[in-house]
């Protein structure tokens, strides 16, 4: 996981400078390909334009399974302090996402999914109600599973996850939380 050292992150005048967060983009679908896929491509070239390093990167079907071991290997991997998956959190018979993310959360984090719903309201009206986009923190990495058209994704980014992915933004953000993520399991309490 990132290690945030709050002093080395701020400037002399003390400003809080950018932290750069290493982040994987999974996609959940049964028919893209990299050449294909529009949602996760804006996802990178999002995170990439704000500074942040693009960790690792897959395509998985729409199953529960291998969607939990996909997140769960990047869970594992030191080198990934994000998943960003894109896909399948509909209404469908295929739409299984969020119970592969929901399975595998030590905690939710229900506001993300609940604020993306009221911003995309603005733009789509009542069919933002069909999507169950989802968020949780598991082992100290961050899990968020959005919709899978470009336009929700670069919602979601644009709205929600450039400001709570970067350590300046104020009053606070998810990287400050980084060293404070796993404190459960150093007092014994963890799953």
């Amino acid at each position: 996981m990132t290690e945030l050292q709050p002093q080395s992150y701020v400037d002399a005048d003390g400003k809080r400078l950018f932290v750069p967060v290493r982040i994987a983009v999974l996609t959940v679908s049964d028919t893209r390909s990299f050449d294909d896929d529009k949602s996760g491509n804006t996802l990178v070239e999002r995170l990439t334009e704000a500074g942040h390093m693009l960790a690792a990167r897959a395509i998985v079907k729409d199953e529960i399974d291998a969607i939990r071991a996909q997140v769960k290997t990047w869970i594992d991997d030191p080198a990934i302090d994000v998943v960003l998956s894109t896909g399948g959190t509909g209404v469908t018979g295929r739409d299984v996402t969020p119970e592969a993310f929901e399975g595998i959360f030590e905690k939710s984090i229900p506001g993300f999914g609940e604020l993306f719903r009221m911003l995309s309201y603005q733009k789509i009206g009542t069919s933002t109600i069909q999507s169950r986009c989802t968020a949780g923190v598991t082992r100290g990495t961050y899990l968020f599973a959005l919709p899978g058209s470009p336009g929700a994704c670069r919602d979601a980014w644009d709205m929600i996850l450039k400001d709570q992915l970067d350590y300046r933004h104020k009053p606070c953000n998810f990287v400050e939380l980084f060293p404070r993520l796993r404190e459960h399991e150093r007092r014994g309490g963890g799953k």
